[in-house]
């Protein structure tokens, strides 16, 4: 059948998009940025894809035609912390309109476990979107989840921070809160499960683990499953606000998004009980088992996707594509040039740049710089990267964005998401006379921009020199 997919480079579109083409469907990729979907050429190859924003105004052409399902995965909870219920909401309605015009039959849609009479503004987001499909001109099918637990996920990489970086932890009392987590594997046995299923049209289903668990309970079962000693201490007295600051300086997780975390988190998402396991024959695997099955993907370098390779952890505002042409106007450049003798390898160091790596000289300087990042709001070096050879464009790196990564070319794009009086690129491509041309290329904003650059320019020396003379041997 031919499947739509929206979200297709999100965490659990990068992971449904594998299962959809082992299946034998056609699949077409709606992305808002086609530059910026990470995939293999042979994946490439087998898919369409459909660039749209549903947040613009309608445009009726070149819809795709006789689609059958559409899966719809866009949420907007980590791009603010005021109006993404708006955004949501507009996006939902603009859906709607389009998938009216295209004619499918049916929608499926991943959302959150409501228990509550009183929803977080997360939660009730998410209750507001399913309604608004609802009222469209086809089937919609709703799957309510709570933590999804797999190699990559938010919720996983929060808990794995915290546990590895904090042998004893003061929590607020939202740590008390029960949930039911679920495996990445299960969330998408249950999105293809459903699939052209009419006994489950205009049904709303919630999907757990068979664990209802504490958040607590959560932490300290990681802990135990990893073999590392941890003491929690509950606090009745830590405010949300100070819930938030605690998850963004001790974890990976965006401002934003520990702040729209704490608020939910305060909220039971316990499933309510439903047929819908029994009917597709699925036995979901436990909460240990998923932690164990997701540090298997990691210790084998088989993770397929990362929350924080999404647009969703960085400071991105603008359409990702209008960053790939480096400006030369009013900027400020360090050009380095050094000969290669051996191509290949030089390209595998460029690839392996930052994460565990590092960036091949100074880097405490680098691990300064990110430290100051965090504390003045930035993303900071914690994101690392989600494969430690591999790269993609859209991918997180450090407080880089990957936005061209072409070895074919031998060229590699970063743009900075850190903190900034102003923007940064840093490029290294080698040319067809083998050499390596390392840029720097830096777009002040007004003096405090001319300022910061000449002041770091004796540092630029030193790390940009030894960059290059270490990335080249």
């Amino acid at each position: 059948m031919r499947i739509l997919l929206t979200g297709a480079n999100g965490y659990v579109g990068r992971r449904l998009l594998p299962e959809l083409l082992s299946q034998g469907h056609e699949v077409i990729c709606c992305v808002r940025d086609k530059n910026r979907l990470g995939l293999d050429k042979t994946t490439l190859e087998k898919i369409t894809l459909w660039e749209v924003d549903f947040l613009l105004p309608i445009n009726l052409e070149n819809l795709p035609k006789n689609i059958d399902v559409v899966y719809y995965l866009i949420h907007s909870m980590t791009s603010s912390t005021s109006d993404f219920d708006v955004m949501e909401g507009k996006s939902a309605h603009n859906f709607n309109l389009y998938m009216n015009e295209i004619g499918v039959k049916q929608v499926i849609y991943l959302s959150g476990i409501v228990n509550n009479s009183e929803l977080s503004k997360h939660l009730q987001s998410r209750k507001n979107v399913e309604d608004i499909l609802f009222e469209g001109n086809f089937h919609t099918t709703v799957l309510r989840a709570g933590i999804i637990v797999g190699s990559g996920s938010s919720s996983f990489e929060i808990i794995r921070d915290l546990c590895e970086k904090l042998p004893v932890m003061i929590t607020p009392k939202w740590v008390l809160t029960k949930c039911q987590p679920i495996a990445i594997r299960d969330v998408i046995h249950y999105l293809t499960g459903v699939l052209l299923k009419k006994e489950h049209y205009n049904k709303s289903y919630d999907i757990g683990g068979p664990n209802v668990i504490t958040y607590k309970e959560m932490m300290l079962l990681y802990a135990k499953t990893r073999g590392i000693k941890l003491w929690i201490f509950t606090l009745p007295v830590m405010t949300p606000k100070l819930s938030s600051y605690w998850l963004y300086f001790v974890t990976s997780t965006s401002y934003k998004l520990a702040t729209n975390l704490v608020d939910s988190m305060k909220m039971e998402v316990v499933c309510k009980n439903n047929d819908l396991q029994k009917a597709l024959g699925i036995k979901p695997i436990t909460y240990v088992d998923a932690i164990k099955l997701a540090f298997l993907k990691i210790e084998q370098n088989l993770v397929i996707s990362s929350w924080k390779d999404s647009l969703v952890s960085s400071r991105f505002k603008e359409n990702f594509s209008e960053f790939i042409q480096i400006p030369t106007y009013g900027c400020l450049k360090d050009h380095k040039i050094r000969s290669v003798t051996d191509v290949e390898k030089t390209l595998d160091n460029i690839w392996s740049i930052g994460g565990d790596k590092g960036w091949y000289y100074g880097n405490w300087m680098w691990k300064i710089r990110g430290f100051l990042d965090k504390l003045f709001g930035g993303v900071g070096l914690r994101r690392g990267r989600t494969h430690p050879t591999h790269l993609d464009n859209g991918d997180a790196l450090d407080f880089w964005r990957v936005l061209v990564a072409n070895k074919e070319e031998k060229r590699l794009l970063l743009y900075a998401e850190m903190r900034l009086p102003g923007e940064a690129w840093l490029e290294f491509r080698i040319d067809n006379n083998n050499k390596l041309h390392q840029i720097a290329t830096f777009r002040p904003k007004g003096l405090l921009g001319r300022l910061y650059w000449y002041s770091l320019v004796p540092f630029h020396f030193f790390i940009f020199g030894g960059m290059i003379k270490n990335i080249t041997k």
